[in-house]
């Protein structure tokens, strides 16, 4: 029982942050390149850096140096607008077109930064474009607007791949797009080729999804462009590791995205920050399990007996072949 080729393994860079001034004694600033050089250690492949964040004190060629002194490739780059308090009534949302224009020009930056640097996937979680109150948002003008906005980034440089990841809210009681199905539907709308979606494992339970369903909705509607590989307990944005909740869910997931010949990276967007963990050994424990899930989902993609229990809904027969799976 064998998985496919290993998949590119990328992690949450700021966790590193974690325990600084034991792991770099006496150092005042601890850069994008120390948090990748310590990154490395725990047998990461890929980074996914943040923009602006990553770049304020380092340009595109700074930080390309720095993934090739460390061996890691560079996985994509993600937008971060929740650092300017300016967008906290939105981005692409905001009811002042000045402050959407520069969210826009701020993406479009990011994706210049992107192309420096080789990278073909530009991630927007558009946190802040939601609303907290009835009678706050005028649903439909929003709706046009973030459409608007992702038109032209989308437009700016069609050889990179803009990913959707949803979530249904944080920092907004109500997120625009909190859902597969949503963000399928503004997908549809938007009609762009380099769009897609980056599903996050534990925004997908937080939204009330089977993470195995919301990709197959997606695979067949769009493109599964990122995958957070992470787990919750479904009430809130947990971060916990791979497979500590939902070893089935991870596994099912894991079958889903092998028959839609996923094979981008495995980010591990995950907290240890919340229980002060060892960060290199929490992320060496998530690709170990990884590993693991991805073998026997790879002993389950094309398992008759498995197939044969899914389509008559045997449910019992379905886990029992799981768990056997599981245990080997």
């Amino acid at each position: 029982m064998t998985a496919p080729n290993p998949p590119h393994y990328a992690a949450r860079l700021n966790a590193f942050k974690i325990g600084a001034a034991d792991y770099w004694p006496g150092k005042n600033t601890v850069t994008t390149a120390d948090l990748l050089s310590r990154a490395a250690t725990a047998g990461l492949t890929a980074a996914d850096l943040n923009y602006p964040d990553h770049f304020v004190q380092d340009t595109p060629a700074d930080l390309s140096r720095a993934l090739a002194e460390t061996g890691m490739a560079l996985n994509g780059l993600a937008m971060r607008y929740y650092t300017d308090p300016g967008y906290k009534l939105g981005a692409f949302t905001h009811p002042d077109a000045a402050i959407r224009r520069a969210a826009i020009n701020e993406t479009k930056r990011g994706l210049d930064a992107l192309g420096e640097m080789g990278g073909r996937l530009m991630t927007l979680w558009m946190g802040q474009d939601g609303f907290d109150y009835s009678f706050q948002m005028d649903y439909a003008a929003a709706w046009d607007h973030t459409l608007e906005a992702m038109a032209e980034v989308a437009d700016h440089d069609p050889d990179i791949d803009i990913a959707v990841e949803y979530k249904p809210n944080e920092p907004r009681a109500f997120a625009l797009m909190p859902d597969a199905a949503t963000t399928l539907l503004a997908l549809k709308d938007l009609g762009r080729a380099n769009t897609g979606v980056t599903l996050d494992f534990a925004h997908v339970l937080y939204a009330d999804e089977m993470p195995a369903f919301a990709a197959a909705l997606v695979a067949r509607h769009s493109r599964i462009l990122g995958v957070h590989l992470n787990d919750g307990y479904g009430k809130w944005d947990n971060g916990l590791m791979v497979g500590a909740v939902h070893p089935i869910q991870t596994i099912e997931l894991l079958v889903e995205l092998q028959r839609a010949g996923y094979d981008g990276a495995i980010y591990f967007d995950t907290f240890p920050d919340h229980s002060g963990l060892d960060p290199v050994a929490e992320a060496r424990t998530n690709i170990a399990v990884a590993e693991r899930l991805r073998a026997v989902a790879a002993g389950l993609v094309d398992d008759a007996a498995l197939q044969a229990a899914i389509a008559a809904q045997d449910a019992p027969a379905a886990m029992r072949i799981v768990h056997r799976a599981l245990a080997a």
